[in-house]
């Protein structure tokens, strides 16, 4: 117990603290929340996604205005030349005149079905469908950046354990080539240690390679340029729960009520559900309101006197205002509103379907989710016993071979099974790391 608590606590320490090599060229590391936010401020596709939203708005807006009156203005003005209607008297004339109309006219939908209510509250639920999907595409981009985040950590910590794995062997292989020299060790020993040295070198060299690659990756992501020196932050100590107790039910019961791609499919249902009702609408009668005003003008119109009338007395005395309510009685128009009464019904069942689906997958990524963190929980309690148990083998084997009590054999398996022991310890605490922030992005919490 006293080794496995001394690996915790270098395992803690190391997601705690950064050493020298730690800093990047802007002279800090990257945070994930750093990461998070530039990733999508510079995404497209989330980019995309905020531009369906204003268009959703923009539908919305249209609905609201399409409760309002409408109200239009008409202006004509003409000249006339040979045979044409005299506006003063509405007879025909043979003469060049000019004449003019004025005309404001309104109308407003007194009934129709609900329609346009009905449209409103479809428009009202879709716009905050896209509110919630636009969420969603933020969302799936920052798991996205906080796998790329966690692969850097990973690979920082292999190429760590590179350096120090090649640190050692480079100090025995020193060791024995003195030794060989005075003849005091068979040459083996010291190819066999030389052997292993290149095959640590191979490993930091594969290793800076995944962190390269992972550093790429976070920088695509973010859609920044490429940085070879770029560094993140260590997640702290009080950021990893090592003892998550809560279970697969309650992360479901809290991600219907939290995650944005669930509530966008509820919305896109109740939406298709109001959508429906408006496309009844239209197999009702609709019932309009309208008024307006009126008034000509014409060059040729003379009084009792055959005197011109002017221009603003023609206004004023040829005007008329009127006011009209009009009924629209669907009778047939080839089954059009009928049919789009049933693509409507359709629309419906897909979203409802949508809706389900999400909900269905949901609860098996959550059972999946939480089935793989105990698993690599599990997996890393044991790697830590693992360790310490190797950790003794390893300075017993290495106290022997110093005394010259065993050969390289012996020696080279004790470090290898030390060594693959601490790469296997690295990656599945990252692991487990990663498998903690997904439960906690079903729940809303925050993951930094």
């Amino acid at each position: 117990m006293r080794f496995r608590n001394i690996i915790l606590l270098s395992s803690i320490a190391m997601i705690t603290y950064m050493d020298g090599r730690g800093q990047s060229i802007t002279g800090r590391p990257l945070s994930l929340q750093e990461s998070v936010q530039t990733a999508i401020k510079n995404n497209f596709d989330v980019k995309q996604m905020d531009l369906s939203m204003e268009r959703a708005n923009i539908t919305l807006r249209q609905s609201k205005a399409n409760l309002l009156p409408g109200v239009s203005g008409e202006i004509n003005h003409t000249l006339n030349q040979g045979r044409s209607i005299d506006l003063s008297t509405n007879s025909y004339v043979n003469q060049q005149q000019t004449s003019g109309s004025y005309a404001l006219s309104g109308n407003v939908t007194l009934f129709n079905g609900l329609r346009l209510q009905n449209t409103l509250k479809s428009s009202q639920y879709a716009y905050e469908a896209s509110k919630m999907e636009l969420q969603t595409s933020k969302d799936q981009l920052m798991l996205n950046v906080i796998l790329a985040y966690l692969q850097i950590l990973t690979n920082s910590d292999l190429l760590q354990q590179a350096y120090k794995q090649a640190e050692v062997t480079q100090k025995q292989v020193e060791r024995l080539d003195l030794m060989n020299k005075e003849g005091a060790i068979k040459p083996s020993d010291l190819s066999d240690m030389k052997g292993l040295w290149a095959d640590n070198k191979l490993s930091i060299i594969r290793s800076q390679n995944d962190l390269d690659g992972a550093r790429l990756s976070l920088s695509q992501l973010m859609n920044v340029p490429y940085n070879k020196e770029l560094q993140v932050e260590r997640l702290r100590a009080d950021q990893v729960e090592m003892n998550y107790t809560t279970t697969p039910d309650s992360i479901f019961s809290i991600a219907l009520q939290q995650l944005a791609i669930i509530k966008a499919a509820d919305l896109r249902t109740k939406s298709a559900e109001k959508a429906v009702q408006a496309a009844k609408g239209n197999l009702f009668p609709s019932i309009g309101l309208g008024a307006g005003f009126y008034t000509p003008y014409s060059s040729t119109a003379r009084d009792s006197a055959a005197q011109k009338i002017e221009y603003y007395d023609q206004l004023s005395n040829n005007y008329r205002t009127y006011v009209g309510v009009g009924i629209n009685i669907p009778i047939f128009n080839n089954l059009r509103n009928r049919n789009q009464v049933a693509m409507a019904k359709i629309d419906l069942k897909s979203a409802t379907y949508a809706a389900q689906t999400r909900q269905i997958q949901l609860k098996q990524n959550i059972e999946q989710d939480h089935f793989n963190m105990t698993a690599a929980k599990n997996r890393y309690l044991a790697l830590l016993d693992q360790v310490a148990a190797y950790m003794e083998s390893f300075n017993a084997a290495e106290a022997r071979f110093n005394a010259g009590a065993s050969n390289s054999i012996d020696y080279l398996i004790a470090k290898n099974n030390l060594d693959r022991a601490n790469v296997n310890l690295i990656i599945a605490r990252y692991d487990y790391i990663l498998r903690t922030k997904i439960l906690d992005y079903y729940q809303g919490k925050p993951l930094w």
